[in-house]
C-alpha cells in the first residue's frame, strides 16, 4: 500500500497553475486558489499563474511556453475539461503531450465517483508529459481540484511517496532528447 517514507528528504517541485475560463479573473478564481493553497501548503513552489480564455491555441501555446521553461516541473490547469463546445482544454493538452498518462484520468474518475457518483463521467481530466514537464488538466470546480490534489497529485508529487512517485522519474522524462 502507498505510504510516505520519512527517512527520505522532501524535494519541492516548481508548479505553474493555469485557469481556463471565459468569465473569471484572479479574484474570482476559486479553483486556481485551491491549487495554489494546496501546493504551497505542501511546500512546493508556485512558479507562475495565469488565466486564459477557452481558446485551444492560446492554451496550447501557454502549455508549450511553460514546458520549455526549465524553472517549471509541473503544469496544473483547471477548467475546460467538460463536454460543452467551449471546453477545449483537453484538446489543447493533447496537442502538446509527447506521452499521455492514461491512468490519471481513470484514477481521477475513480476518486470522483466516490464524491459525485455517476456525474464523474462528465469530466475529461487528463495528464501527460512534454519536454520533461508534467501536465495535468483538471475540472474547473474547487471540489474537483481538492480531490485531484488530495487524492492523487499531492501524493505523486511527493518524492517520499512509496512505492513510486512522479518526482523520482522527473529527471528522466526528457532522456530521449539527450540520447541523440
Amino acid at each position: 500500500m502507498s505510504r510516505i517514507d520519512d527517512s527520505l528528504d522532501f524535494i519541492p517541485v516548481r508548479i505553474a497553475v493555469l485557469t481556463v475560463s471565459d468569465s473569471r479573473d484572479l479574484p474570482q478564481d476559486r479553483s486556481g486558489d485551491v491549487l495554489v493553497d494546496r501546493l504551497t501548503k505542501d511546500s512546493h513552489v508556485l512558479a507562475d499563474r495565469k488565466i486564459l480564455p477557452d481558446e485551444r491555441d492560446q492554451i496550447a501555446d501557454q502549455l508549450r511556453t511553460w514546458c520549455n521553461d526549465p524553472q517549471i516541473d509541473v503544469v496544473l490547469s483547471t477548467g475546460g475539461t467538460g463536454l460543452t463546445g467551449r471546453d477545449v482544454t483537453v484538446e489543447a493538452h493533447r496537442d502538446v503531450y509527447e506521452k499521455e498518462i492514461d491512468a490519471f484520468g481513470t484514477v481521477f474518475t475513480m476518486v470522483s465517483m466516490q464524491k459525485i457518483g455517476t456525474s464523474a463521467v462528465q469530466s475529461r481530466a487528463t495528464g501527460g508529459v512534454c519536454n520533461g514537464t508534467y501536465l495535468f488538466a483538471l475540472p474547473g470546480s474547487p471540489g474537483a481540484c481538492k480531490d485531484a490534489w488530495d487524492e492523487i497529485l499531492g501524493r505523486q508529487l511527493d518524492f517520499r511517496h512509496r512505492p513510486c512517485n512522479f518526482v523520482e522519474i522527473l529527471p528522466r522524462l526528457d532522456e530521449h532528447q539527450r540520447r541523440k
